[in-house]
């Protein structure tokens, strides 16, 4: 399902969440149509103390808002989650969406949800189409729809926001491998920086 409607439903979404910042855009529309469910699936992220931070900041976030958010403990399936891309790291990405996007997808199917949607869309920074793609072919094969829409509109909307409310707004995707890019991109600056400082 695509696009945006008015008016209130007795429709149920199963939204994916990845963190607060996030999800206050995508709730702000989503609220308008649906009844909301909350669901933070992310075994991606690293470290734990970095998946505690998210979820409380998502937590709270919800308990502000007033919407039901449902989660699995830290740690669940991260394992799982470094198995998988770790024998096909160049796409890591399509990987990470398509393991949340799946669980999400399968919950919303066993528990009645009539569609299931992600916070996904709403970052600039992600492969929208693919997650797009991905949303849809996996709420073909678990039998529950996939709601689309193009959440990033509201992007800078969500980031003032979240940085009125003073969230918690992170500095990497999630996983150890975007740690590590954002480590070897701070270094690469640094030493940038110290050779333009010599000379």
């Amino acid at each position: 399902m695509t696009g945006r409607s008015t008016g209130k439903s007795n429709d149920k979404l199963l939204l994916h969440v990845c963190c607060g910042p996030c999800s206050i855009y995508p709730l702000e529309l989503l609220n308008l149509r649906f009844k909301t469910t909350c669901y933070f699936y992310n075994p991606n992220i690293y470290p734990e103390s970095e998946y505690r931070r998210r979820f409380e900041t998502m937590k709270i976030y919800a308990d502000y808002a007033g919407i039901k958010l449902e989660y699995n403990k830290a740690g669940d399936n991260f394992n799982d989650f470094i198995f998988a891309i770790s024998e096909n790291k160049a796409k890591r990405c399509e990987i990470c969406y398509m393991i949340r996007l799946d669980m999400t997808a399968q919950k919303a199917a066993m528990e009645g949800y009539d569609y299931y949607s992600t916070t996904l869309l709403y970052s600039i920074y992600m492969d929208h189409q693919k997650v797009k793609s991905i949303g849809e072919s996996l709420g073909e094969l678990h039998g529950v729809d996939f709601y689309y829409s193009d959440f990033r509109e509201g992007w800078r909307k969500g980031v003032s926001s979240s940085k009125e409310m003073g969230m918690y707004r992170q500095n990497y995707c999630g996983c150890i491998y975007s740690l590590e890019d954002r480590a070897e991109r701070l270094k690469m600056k640094e030493q940038k920086k110290s050779g333009q400082g010599g000379k």
